[in-house]
């Protein structure tokens, strides 16, 4: 199943705690480290920015 998949899976069932932490797992394996507690701030301000 690939991360996609898994996701959306995840979300239709919320109360499997094995596949929501394999997507956990996943997600937590391709992330780069991120340089400071600011750098957090500003990914999120981008996101924010993008949906609306």
């Amino acid at each position: 199943m690939s991360k996609a998949e898994l996701r959306q899976y995840v979300l239709a069932h919320r109360n499997d705690d094995e596949a929501f932490y394999e997507l956990s797992d996943r997600i937590a394996a391709n992330a780069k480290p991120l340089e400071s507690d600011e750098q957090l701030v500003e990914i999120i301000q981008r996101r924010h920015q993008k949906q609306q």
